[in-house]
């Protein structure tokens, strides 16, 4: 029975060449490692979410006066409702986390580099579609936090020249956060998934048409590649195993580790909480938000701080494959940007005040700084290296820029042969 079906699909749809060509018999470089899994999880936590959504939105109620007892309802009455809203509001933390991580290991391994520029671009917009489905989320159960975090995060679009205030308005709904801009946010919030589902899809064929990176950064013979199943299907399940291990043992034993307690309160738009903070995942960038004195500065800076990975592909100027695996230096500087992203973490969950102000603005400024001083250090370090000597496979790759005439001299050199010399004599 089984075969008979696959054989009337295969007569109506490539269902097999399908399977084969993008799965089972799909080239694989044979020295990627663990750090590769991630881009796997992520797919799953994605569809975790959705699941565990479309069953909460069945018992949501998106309105002020009942969202936050529909969610208590939710976790006390529902059957396995507990599970549900622990599973999706855990997951949100995981999928981030989990991007996060894949993007690191991307920015270490220099995977954003032609051929994969514009694999890279798609991956920026999931994030940013994360981000946005993020934020319309942590209103939905309308605590104290959740309805603080979104009147402070809304009011930041007053500082749009000319259009601010009817922005606000377009966004909210209303005057205020209200009835109408919950209805609106969960119908977004609900739609977005799907959306980055087709942008998951539009990343996986850049992939596969661009092939997958490895830690070497070289592009590998077809003898240095093996079909991905079984060989990392096997792996991608044994880390998603680990995984699970991890995620389940917040959701069981701690699924309000990431949640802040005030959001236990429904919200009350005449009490403002002594310290307002969104997510722990939007914290460094509210960090750089606060960092900047003027509400459009900050929010600017803010908006920059999160698209200014795209220009990774033109900022690294090295010709050297690999990201850090053959550059110290550039191994030095992403450390340095790890350890000032999780600082702009820290200092983002603390109050405003004079000390973490400052703070923030010395992270902030190595923030840009890292990627500014890029340009500089890839060419300084390339040259460094090149004059030490490349392993062999590297050196046949990497065209020294001393070596290279520059556009004037090339037009030197062609005018020079063009003017007839005098014969001797």
């Amino acid at each position: 029975m089984p075969k008979r079906i696959v054989a009337w699909l295969d007569e109506r749809f490539p269902f097999t060449s399908f399977v084969r060509h993008e799965l089972t018999e799909y080239p694989t470089p044979k020295n990627i490692s663990y750090w590769w899994n991630f881009g796997f999880l992520a797919g799953f936590v994605l569809v975790l979410q959705m699941v565990s959504g479309i069953f909460l939105a069945m018992h949501y109620e998106p309105t002020t006066k009942g969202a936050f007892d529909s969610v208590q309802y939710i976790v006390r009455d529902v059957n396995y409702g507990w599970l549900l809203r622990n599973l999706h509001a855990t997951g949100a933390s995981a999928f981030f986390i989990v991007v996060y991580i894949h993007m690191a290991r991307t920015l270490y391994y220099g995977s954003y580099r032609a051929p994969r520029e514009l694999m890279w671009w798609v991956g920026q917009v999931i994030l940013i579609l994360m981000m946005a489905t993020a934020f319309m989320g942590y209103l939905l159960p309308w605590g104290q936090m959740s309805y603080w975090g979104a009147e402070v995060i809304t009011n930041l679009f007053k500082a749009t020249p000319l259009i601010g205030e009817q922005l606000v308005y377009w966004i909210r709904g209303d005057f205020a956060v209200g009835d109408t801009t919950l209805k609106r946010f969960f119908a977004l919030h609900y739609l977005f998934p799907f959306l980055i589902v087709g942008v998951v899809i539009i990343h996986l064929i850049g992939l596969h048409h661009v092939r997958s990176s490895n830690p070497s950064g070289l592009n590998l013979a077809a003898k240095d590649n093996i079909p991905f199943h079984p060989y990392f299907t096997a792996k991608d399940f044994f880390g998603l195993g680990v995984f699970l291990i991890v995620f389940c043992g917040f959701v069981f034993f701690a699924p309000d580790f990431f949640l802040s307690p005030i959001n236990n309160n429904p919200a009350d738009p005449l009490k403002t909480p002594p310290h307002i903070q969104p997510e722990w995942y939007f914290l460094p960038f509210y960090a750089i938000l606060r960092a900047i004195p003027d509400t459009l500065g900050g929010a600017l800076a803010m908006t920059i701080s999160v698209i200014i990975f795209a220009l990774m592909p033109f900022l690294d100027h090295s010709q050297i494959p690999g990201g850090a695996r053959y550059r110290p230096a550039y191994r030095v500087l992403f450390y340095v940007f790890i350890v000032d992203l999780a600082a702009l973490t820290y200092i983002g969950a603390k109050p405003p005040e004079a000390g973490w102000i400052l703070a923030g603005r010395i992270a902030t400024f190595v923030y840009f700084a890292v990627f500014l001083f890029l340009p500089v250090l890839s060419r300084l370090e390339e040259r460094w290296l090149v004059a030490r000597g490349l392993p062999d496979e590297l050196a046949e790759l990497v065209k020294p820029r001393d070596r290279r005439r520059t556009r004037k001299e090339r037009r030197t050199s062609e005018r020079d042969r063009r003017i007839p010399t005098a014969p001797a004599g």
